[in-house]
């Protein structure tokens, strides 16, 4: 236990060394803990406005609506909160346990502190924060449902945390290849997107007028007995006096800390005998894209940066985001057929989001350029040459794609379509562009290539904050566009809102060009900077 705590202190020591050492990591720590405080006094004000809207409609008797909302919609977050944290933080965001290796501490004993560090993280203190406030909609029902929710809650934020350990755990242990984890890496993201959605995707392909409570009842009955609803149903238990399924339901949730705390521990035995094992080496004819690139300096930076940008799957999502918001998209515009068009927009503000920490993502190979002096403006010109083509031709097969599923959905106004994919390519143009200025300012550590599920130490507060700076930065830089739009709509309506067209890819392609120049000289100056910022983070991977 001793040693559990001493894990605990160690984590909170790390953090608050990393904030002393750098001011953007304090000020991503203060806007996360805003983003907490955040939480706390709205699931407060929600479940206190709950509360007294059921006081009000008591004699409607809404408990079996609660119920079912409470088990569905505490199912869907637990769902996307694991999910959420492997994708983002990854296998321990400021502890693993390969950092623990020459200390000799027992694998259980191990497990035990990473799990309670895990759960005296600010993430999991918030959780606690949260659930233990639920209960102030239950406050009309009498003490036993409000005790009984009390005690809930720390069994909703202990199942959670196990839970999301087991599948960081098995992600990282038992896929070993890099291709392997590549295509686990995708699947992840694209069940993220899914569930995320899921809500919308549900309305929108059933129609609400057909989805009956019952159906809810019945789903919300079911879920109460796996582990992922168990602990809101404990409440509902109580208050109908049903002991029995209460003291099942616990029996459920304790043995799932058992079984994922024991699967835990074994997959870290097993990641500690098989690191290092030999990956099987593919060997490839020819010199690939380098053979029909440019022959110059912007040229062989384009064709290793599109090698590396097909075999690295953090990047590679760039490459299916606009087909999975298509997907996506296509199945809500059931009602609404010009919803469609929103999937060209959207990848346009997407798909520029790894470029704009593209340099972290390299790694050392920076090291390289500045050694043979390769210059700024070419280093910029040979990544967007390859970013550019890419996604233009992939907006314009969504664009094609988007009109297909329109004019399926009985669409009117096909010059939406095309305002709406060619806007896009402004949009991602310009995105691009800005991309191209704030890899050089704005890096922040990124996931080790052999280890995509990892997060680097301590960083996980600047991985949520510092990528909304370019997606902001790019809404502004559209603004006349935006405004061109808006006063066509006002004055003319459908008519004219093809000027919008060329307005917005003369904006993408200026933000485009000046970003490529800014950024390039921002290169130049800060080489030496860039290279001691690179190697900070390869410190961090290891």
């Amino acid at each position: 236990m001793l040693t559990a705590i001493l894990i605990v202190r160690l984590r909170w020591s790390l953090t608050w060394a990393y904030l002393r050492k750098s001011s953007w990591q304090t000020i991503g720590f203060i806007i996360g803990l805003i983003f907490a405080i955040g939480c706390v006094v709205g699931v407060a004000r929600g479940a206190w406005e709950i509360g007294t809207l059921v006081e009000r409609n008591a004699a409607a008797n809404p408990l079996p609506i609660m119920n079912t909302v409470m088990i569905v919609g505490g199912t869907f977050a637990f769902l996307l909160t694991s999910i959420l944290q492997l994708m983002l933080f990854g296998q321990g965001s400021t502890l693993s346990a390969d950092r623990f290796a020459l200390f000799g501490i027992r694998d259980r004993v191990l497990q035990f502190g990473l799990t309670l560090s895990g759960l005296c993280g600010i993430p999991g203190i918030t959780g606690l924060v949260a659930c233990l406030l639920i209960p102030l909609m239950y406050r009309s029902y009498g003490a036993p449902m409000v005790l009984t929710a009390l005690l809930a809650a720390p069994f909703i934020m202990i199942t959670i945390i196990s839970v999301s350990k087991l599948i960081m755990s098995a992600a990282t242990s038992l896929l070993q290849s890099k291709r392997s984890q590549s295509i686990l890496y995708i699947m992840i993201i694209l069940i993220f997107i899914l569930v995320a959605n899921g809500p919308n995707i549900v309305i929108n392909s059933f129609g609400i007028e057909q989805l009956r409570l019952s159906v809810f009842l019945s789903v919300a009955t079911f879920l109460s007995w796996t582990p992922f609803g168990a602990a809101f149903q404990l409440p509902f238990d109580a208050l109908a006096g049903n002991w029995l399924f209460f003291v099942v339901r616990i029996a459920i949730l304790l043995l799932t800390w058992v079984l994922c705390f024991m699967a835990s521990t074994w997959l870290m035995r097993h990641e500690r005998l098989v690191a290092g094992a030999a990956e099987k080496v593919v060997l490839r004819k020819g010199v690939g894209s380098f053979s029909w690139m440019p022959d110059s300096v912007s040229g062989a930076i384009s064709a290793r940066y599109l090698t590396y940008l097909l075999r690295d799957p953090r990047q590679a999502m760039v490459l299916l985001m606009p087909v999975i918001f298509l997907g996506l998209f296509a199945i809500q515009s059931a009602s609404l057929p010009e919803m469609v068009f929103m999937a060209p927009l959207m990848s346009a503000l997407f798909m520029m989001m790894p470029e704009s920490n593209g340099l972290a993502y390299d790694g050392m190979g920076m090291t390289m350029h500045v050694q043979i002096g390769v210059r700024g403006i070419d280093d910029r010109i040979g990544r967007v040459r390859v970013l550019a083509v890419l996604g233009c031709v992939y907006l314009a097969v969504i664009g094609i794609a988007s009109l297909v599923v329109y004019n399926l959905r009985g669409g009117q106004f096909v010059t939406i379509g095309m305002v709406c994919t060619l806007c896009g390519v402004g949009v991602y143009l310009a995105s691009l562009g800005v991309a191209e200025v704030c890899s050089c300012m704005f890096m922040y550590p990124v996931a080790s290539l052999a280890k995509p599920f990892s997060s680097p130490q301590g960083r996980a507060v600047s991985q949520g904050f510092l990528p909304f700076i370019p997606m902001l930065a790019s809404g502004v830089v559209m603004i006349p566009t935006v405004i061109v739009v808006i006063v066509l709509l006002v004055l003319s309506g459908m008519t004219y809102l093809w000027i919008a067209i060329p307005v917005a890819l003369v904006n993408g392609v200026l933000i485009l060009w000046l970003g490529v120049a800014l950024g390039g000289r921002i290169m130049d100056a800060r080489q030496l900077k860039i290279v001691a910022t690179l190697t900070h983070f390869a410190q961090l991977q290891r």
